[in-house]
């Protein structure tokens, strides 16, 4: 299964692309529907509203008002507070039973709204955002929807921010053209992103990558923001540590697009423990792999786990390693001594490049060709450690 978070403000057209999945074969859980059926009359949401904010955000045949309701509770911050203290807890609720009762093999679409504001995003393997300029949303809110102007930028302040709400995007759908533009670029995104990842998951295999190099990007810290929040979300209290290492961490250093990422466990037992969640988190184990310069120290104590995405849109490795054991402490000294040392940047790069040039076709002899090198940055990056004082 597949779990993907959507979101977006409102107006931004979130509704078209849950629509376009749907209609692809996507299982969409509406946050919006959700909320409306926990506060029909009779329900326990319904009566926990009135006894919140009077009897006057009711129509005459006891039904939800709801503009009564925005009225009273959008403008002020502690009266929004209580309303979704109220609401959130059932509507969470309500979609665990419907995701529990998908097929396993089921991309399940989670529409809702909220998503930034309630911190959500680290719990889906892919988070999908849509998106219009403010003022495009003013238009269709006051156009199409019967909003006063006012109301209608009232309720977009009210929400998260585009800043916010870029942090956790793992795909952003600019929603700034026509709605045929928004169902074609959605209908694009399922085929050429959403299938092959749900497929992959579904056969627990990692998505492939070419071993080419690329020029530094300076998104790549931010993305592994995302990633590493995810992974402190599937592995809780089992995982010591989280940490972006690696090439990609190195500030300014030309590198494969695959992020790296260490997970600091207690022991290779707990490794195996978090296979599943792994999994479910868009994480594939890995078999039958052994860390670079391994034949410097104790093989024995070299050993670790790895999983990698699933995901053909964001390559990643996730290296599950034994807490103070050599390979753990290498992977954050290796990437400490190169964003320190420039010297070892630069020939760390010239090598990569070198590397490059051979044409290696696989990630496996990617990496053999540079042991050589790796072999005797150790020592050095530990003469390093120790003149400093670093310490993991």
């Amino acid at each position: 299964m597949l779990r993907i978070g959507l979101t977006g403000g409102i107006g931004a057209g979130k509704s078209t692309v849950s629509s376009t999945f749907s209609e692809l074969g996507g299982i969409v859980v509406d946050g919006d529907v959700i909320a409306r059926e926990v506060v029909e009359p009779g329900t326990e949401g319904l009566a926990a509203l009135v006894e919140a904010f009077g009897s006057e955000i009711l129509l005459p045949d006891g039904a939800l008002n709801r503009p009564a309701l925005a009225a009273v509770a959008f403008p002020d911050d502690e009266k929004r507070a209580t309303l979704n203290g109220i609401v959130h807890p059932l509507v969470g609720k309500r979609r665990a039973e419907l995701i529990e009762a998908a097929p396993a093999d089921a991309v399940i679409i989670e529409d809702i709204p909220l998503l930034v504001e309630s911190q959500m995003a680290s719990l889906f393997p892919l988070v999908i955002v849509v998106d219009a300029d403010p003022e495009v949303r003013v238009a269709r809110l006051t156009q199409h929807r019967g909003f006063t102007e006012a109301d209608a930028r009232a309720r977009i302040a009210a929400q998260a921010s585009e800043e916010q709400r870029r942090a956790v995007a793992d795909v952003w759908l600019d929603n700034s053209g026509t709605a045929d533009q928004l169902v074609a670029t959605a209908r694009a995104l399922w085929h050429d992103r959403i299938e092959p990842f749900a497929d992959n998951l579904e056969q627990s295999t990692p998505a492939q990558s070419p071993p080419r190099l690329v020029p530094a990007d300076p998104t790549w810290p931010a993305q592994a923001g995302r990633i590493v929040a995810r992974l402190r979300t599937a592995c809780g209290h089992r995982a010591v540590r989280v940490d972006h290492i690696g090439s990609t961490a190195v500030p300014g250093l030309d590198a494969k697009d695959v992020v790296d990422v260490q997970v600091t466990v207690t022991s290779l037992d707990v490794a195996d423990e978090l296979a599943d969640a792994l999994l479910a988190a868009g994480y594939p184990r890995v078999d039958g792999v052994t860390d670079d310069v391994a034949h410097t120290d104790d093989a024995a104590s070299w050993r670790k786990r790895l999983h990698a995405s699933g995901d053909p849109g964001r390559p990643t490795n996730v290296h599950l390693r034994v807490d103070g054991w050599p390979n753990q402490r290498f992977a954050l000294l290796f990437r400490d001594w190169l964003t320190a040392d420039a010297d070892a940047r630069t020939e760390y790069l010239d090598l990569k490049r070198a590397v490059a040039a051979e044409g290696h076709e696989t990630t496996d002899a990617y990496a053999e060709a540079k042991e050589p090198w790796l072999v005797e940055a150790y020592h050095r990056a530990w003469a390093w450690a120790d003149t400093t004082g670093w310490r993991p």
